[in-house]
């Protein structure tokens, strides 16, 4: 075969043409491959690519000799085939006309997609800040409607600022797209009160409670400066606790062959392959300067992958927070994405290693959830420098005292020993004191997630200090 030219793209090639013309031939496959259409080899290449898609029942030959041209064969058509969709299914997404073409050639029926394994040029073939996913102006656009203000912060500040929006917002929808049932108001009372919802399977509760640990786990690693192949095996740690046959396999690579349903794309088998695919991934997305570059390259390749026995594309929604959450842009919550058209994306990257429709997804799912944290954001007060230099102290007092049930009366006199003995420095300590109690003043069943207390143990605070005052 001419170089160049494999035949499963040649075959991909032949059918995504033959889904806008009627009829395609030698010398229009070689065109549109950029190869010539004299050459010898190349003919032989593009003519095994023919003979195959034949064979396979999904093309037909019409005519003879070099006026022989080839058509979709009746039942390999889509029914009710039309112009290219203008958006996704069941979202009003404007797209490029490189992905509406995408979008017509992965709704076509599984029989009439190429079968496609793993490809390692998709993943070797990206450049750092030299190839681009997001073109120029969707990076400044992105960067713009992302920014939540001019004053520079400790990483991960806005983020700290909405965690209790963040952990329902994001836990709901990522869930969402893997199915889960939960509505927003359950998923709401099961972080917040630890309440499952009746009638509903517990592995629901456990997709959102682990969303909740890896979301909060995110958070507190802001300020690290890489994303490491530990952060995100910890990711996806959390995110699958109790979720997988196998327990050993949370957080681990995989070492077996897995599947996925309704798609031709068949992932990696090699274990030594997926370790070098899973390293080269952590080597570039750290390379990348953009923020948004970074968090789709992460969707991408953390999704194509499939590095995981299963939960990979929940550990890619989370990872593609980090870069976000780290320079305190807004993060991408998926707001309003549906599950089909998250699949559709997916689908082809999976089977075509084009990224046209996942990349209109992602600008369309950022505008979206940008959108609702800015009216989150006009709600919340300047950050305080003070309480941001000493936020790992002042949690810890507010927790331990919960943990330990100091009672109301006590608990002015147990705040000050805490602060007095513990490494704050003298000159600030008077105004620590000051916003521990205001953190005790302000406590509610909505924000003790923060300070690393479950719901029963706030409860059992809570009731004792209902007891004191009775």
């Amino acid at each position: 075969m001419s170089k160049g030219l494999k035949k499963a793209k040649l075959e991909a090639l032949i059918l995504e043409l033959l889904g806008d013309i009627s009829e395609v031939s030698v010398s229009s496959i070689a065109l549109a491959a950029g190869v010539s259409k004299d050459g010898e080899a190349e003919r032989k290449a593009i003519g095994r690519a023919f003979a195959s898609l034949t064979k396979q029942g999904l093309i037909e030959p019409k005519g003879a000799g070099r006026s022989r041209v080839y058509v979709l064969k009746e039942q390999s058509r889509p029914k009710n085939k039309t112009e290219p969709t203008d958006s996704l299914p069941e979202q009003e997404i404007e797209l490029s006309s490189k992905a509406k073409r995408l979008l017509e050639y992965i709704s076509k029926p599984l029989t009439a997609r190429i079968p496609v394994s793993y490809d390692q040029e998709f993943l070797r073939a990206y450049e750092p800040n030299k190839t681009f996913y997001l073109t120029t102006e969707q990076r400044g656009e992105l960067n713009k409607i992302g920014q939540v203000e001019a004053v520079v912060r400790l990483a991960g500040t806005y983020a700290r600022n909405i965690l209790n929006r963040l952990l329902i917002d994001l836990s709901w929808n990522s869930s969402r797209l893997e199915g889960n049932t939960y509505s927003l108001l359950e998923t709401k009372r099961l972080i917040e009160l630890g309440e499952a919802a009746t009638g509903k399977d517990l592995a629901e509760a456990q997709m959102i409670l682990n969303h909740k640990a890896a979301i909060e786990y995110i958070v507190e690693s802001a300020e690290e400066e890489r994303i490491t192949s530990h952060e995100v095996c910890s990711i996806h740690a959390l995110l699958s606790e109790d979720l997988l046959g196998d327990p050993s396999a949370s957080g681990r690579l995989r070492t077996i062959s897995v599947g996925i349903v309704g798609t031709t794309y068949i992932p990696l088998e090699s274990p030594q392959l997926i370790r070098d695919c899973f390293d080269l991934f952590i080597e570039k997305v750290n390379k990348i300067d953009d923020p948004f570059e970074q968090s789709l390259f992460s969707i991408v390749h953390l999704s194509y992958l499939q590095a995981f026995e299963d939960v990979n594309k929940r550990t890619a929604r989370l990872v593609a927070n980090i870069p976000l959450i780290r320079k305190n842009l807004k993060p991408l919550s998926f707001t309003d994405v549906q599950q089909s058209t998250y699949v559709a994306a997916l689908l082809g990257v999976y089977e075509r290693n084009n990224i046209s429709l996942i990349r209109d997804l992602y600008v369309w799912a950022y505008t979206r959830s940008s959108q609702k944290y800015t009216a989150i954001q006009q709600s919340l007060g300047e950050p305080n420098a003070l309480k941001l230099k000493h936020r790992t102290a002042i949690y810890e007092v507010v927790r331990s005292l919960i943990l330990d049930r100091i009672p109301g009366p006590d608990l002015v006199q147990r705040i000050r020993e805490s602060i007095k003995t513990g490494s704050i420095p003298e000159a600030d300590q008077a105004a620590v004191f000051n916003l521990v109690e205001t953190e005790f003043l302000n406590l509610h069943e909505g924000n003790i997630a923060r300070f690393k207390v479950l719901p029963s143990e706030f409860q059992a605070w809570k009731i004792l200090q209902e007891e004191i005052r009775a």
